[in-house]
């Protein structure tokens, strides 16, 4: 299997650190807010490594963090007058509702900052007594980035940001622009504050990463995971500064293999809230059904960035419809085992870095080989059940496919309106019983100007919107 090293800035064979075993680790979202289409592409990219992965033969042990103490977060305590418990609460359960939505499988390990505040306490106090660390007098730790020679080697990257190393706020008694802070010490006003050997204060933004990789992953001699992923605006400062610490640490590289999403855009603006153009993902699951935006989100390579249009949606949805049109024409009926060549080319596809475009190509040909058989043999009984578990295969590695056809041509049409259509439909059932077909073809009429098609079957008769 190929994968795209951040860090080596090239495409390189992957090797586990653990003979059929692989540990990943992600970065997750800071939950002050809800979850917009950049924490989705995020989630969606190494849910495809993962199913990749574990397609491949390895057993996966996957992780991704909740950041639930920030300065976000406590701003939006004063603004709401709610807890931060109440807060980091209520988001998490929106952020992994919508997830399901989208068909991310849950990650095994889902550590809280909160929750890692005395792993985090030891290894800074580590770092101190390394010397990579110091204190200021007002009890708070920077990490002291020119004790750390290989420092800029993740991102080969070295800047003075200071708002983007820390996220808090600095003091004069840094050593380096560059240093970052492990702990700061809480003011005479603030609120959200906790016990430590330096202060009464709170951690850094960096430090929860690297210390939750220590406390769940045991790593071997080099290296504590397989691979540590994120967007590609985490690759520095944020996992350059985990790696840092890490380092300095323990003795060990963090990861051995870096990889990172691109950066998601609206009709070709990077998508930023001061810009004002942050696409929350509950607006855009509130117009579409998850699958089908999991099946979009995912059509571009994950490296890449990735523009979104709503148009481009629509015109993608299309390629989708085609899988379920087949499905539909094949059932029912009962899955076989897959096509062995199929198979092969699909995994082979998404062994070369996730290779999604090459994927689609080689679903897009199966698709079209089966209806060309079927047009001509309708009853080809072994090529349906082959065809089945053709699109199984591609929901348990791609995460689409797997709803029953009725229902996905059903997508966008609203309760009431379903009760609307059955009641239609019982009338016109009752119209063709009584031989009244002006009326049956006048409901049908009715039903198109609707938007709905309808299709009478030897089941009975079935609608989707058109």
């Amino acid at each position: 299997m190929l994968l795209y090293d951040s860090a080596r800035k090239a495409k390189v064979s992957f090797e586990p650190i653990h003979e059929g075993k692989v540990s990943i680790y992600v970065c997750g979202p800071t939950v002050y807010d809800n979850a917009h289409l950049g924490h989705a592409r995020s989630a969606l990219s190494f849910d495809l490594l993962r199913r990749t992965l574990q397609a491949s033969g390895y057993r996966v042990t996957f992780a991704k963090n909740f950041t639930d103490v920030d300065d976000k977060i406590i701003q939006k305590m004063a603004q709401t007058g709610k807890s931060l418990e109440e807060i980091t609460s209520h988001y998490i359960a929106v952020y992994l509702d919508e997830m399901d939505q989208l068909g991310v499988q849950r990650a095994d390990i889902e550590p809280k900052a909160t929750e890692t505040l005395a792993e985090m306490e030891e290894m800074i106090q580590c770092l101190i007594d390394r010397g990579y660390a110091y204190r200021t007098s007002a009890g708070d730790v920077y990490f002291d980035t020119s004790k750390d020679p290989h420092y800029g080697g993740i991102s080969h990257k070295v800047t003075e940001d200071e708002e983007n190393q820390s996220r808090v706020a600095h003091t004069d008694e840094k050593k380096n622009p560059k240093d970052f802070a492990m702990w700061k010490a809480c003011g005479a006003e603030e609120q959200v504050c906790f016990p430590s050997l330096f202060s009464l204060g709170r951690p850094g933004w960096h430090i929860e990463c690297s210390a939750m990789i220590e406390k769940y992953f045991e790593g071997s001699e080099k290296f504590q995971i397989d691979i540590h992923g994120g967007g590609a605006d985490l690759l520095f400062p944020h996992h350059e500064n985990e790696a840092a610490q890490s380092r300095c640490a323990t003795g060990k590289e963090l990861a051995k293999y870096w990889m990172h999403n691109g950066f998601v855009q609206i009709n070709g603006e990077k998508m930023s809230k001061s810009l004002g153009n942050s696409f929350f993902l509950k607006d855009a699951l509130k117009a579409y059904d998850g699958e089908v935006l999991r099946f979009y989100l995912i059509s571009v390579h994950y490296r890449n960035d990735f523009n979104f249009n709503e148009e481009d949606l629509i015109v993608t949805k299309k390629r989708l419809d085609r899988l379920y049109r087949l499905k539909k024409r094949i059932l029912p009926g009962k899955a076989s085992v897959p096509s062995a060549a199929f198979e092969h080319a699909l995994l082979d596809a998404m062994q070369d870095d996730l290779n999604i475009s090459v994927a689609l190509s080689v679903i897009d040909e199966m698709l079209a080989a089966a209806n060309e058989i079927l047009d001509r043999e309708p009853e080809h009984k072994a090529l349906k059940r082959e065809t089945l578990a053709n699109i199984d295969l591609i929901h348990a590695l791609l995460g689409f496919g797997g709803k029953e056809p009725c229902s996905y041509f059903q997508i966008g049409v609203d309760d009431a309106i379903k009760k609307k259509i059955e009641a239609l439909l019982l009338q016109r059932y009752e119209a063709k019983k009584a031989k009244d077909f002006a009326t049956s073809d006048a409901i049908r009429d009715r039903l198109k100007e609707m938007g709905i098609a309808i299709m009478d079957t030897a089941e009975g008769t079935v609608w989707e919107k058109m």
